[in-house]
């Protein structure tokens, strides 16, 4: 059986050994963890990848960005960044991702290849810093991001459940 090729990427991004930055990546492992997600969603660990990203992001019809975003307000406060702001709060270079997916967004909107849905899903840091661990700011906002992109997912058409907790 062939499986549908996914239209729409959940994209964590930043590094997991930069504090804060790892935000992303450990709120889309925790959306794999709580939500069961159809087969048209890809969970994409972007890591630093900047440039890379580029023909995941031309190849769906709808991107959604998880990413330690400085709007620089207090830590921990939870942002959604809309497709037409995105490029306004990634010109405030946290690490060294940020300024490649900056640019690889232009480049998608030059060619007309940008999603239709491209949102960025984060929360404000408070350290960025060599740590494997997240700042208690952010680790206390999680699981309530993980379950804004599952919200946003649902609304956007796609089959998402909440997974049942393991029998103890």
């Amino acid at each position: 059986m062939r499986t549908k090729t996914p239209d729409t990427r959940v994209i964590g991004v930043g590094s997991p050994i930069m504090g804060d930055d790892g935000f992303g990546l450990r709120v889309m492992d925790r959306l794999g963890e709580r939500w069961e997600l159809p087969e048209e969603v890809a969970l994409v660990d972007g890591g630093t990848w900047g440039m890379q990203l580029l023909p995941e992001i031309e190849a769906s019809d709808c991107v959604i960005f998880i990413d330690a975003i400085n709007t620089g307000s207090a830590p921990g406060t939870i942002a959604v960044v809309e497709r037409a702001e995105l490029p306004r709060y990634f010109e405030r270079k946290l690490s060294p991702h940020q300024v490649d997916l900056r640019e690889v967004l232009a480049i998608c909107e030059l060619r007309g290849t940008l999603p239709r849905v491209t949102v960025a899903f984060g929360a404000q840091p408070e350290t960025i810093e060599m740590s494997t661990s997240l700042s208690p700011a952010l680790a206390a906002r999680v699981d309530e991001v993980a379950d804004l992109v599952a919200g946003r997912l649902a609304s956007l058409g796609h089959d998402v459940r909440r997974r049942q907790p393991a029998a103890a």
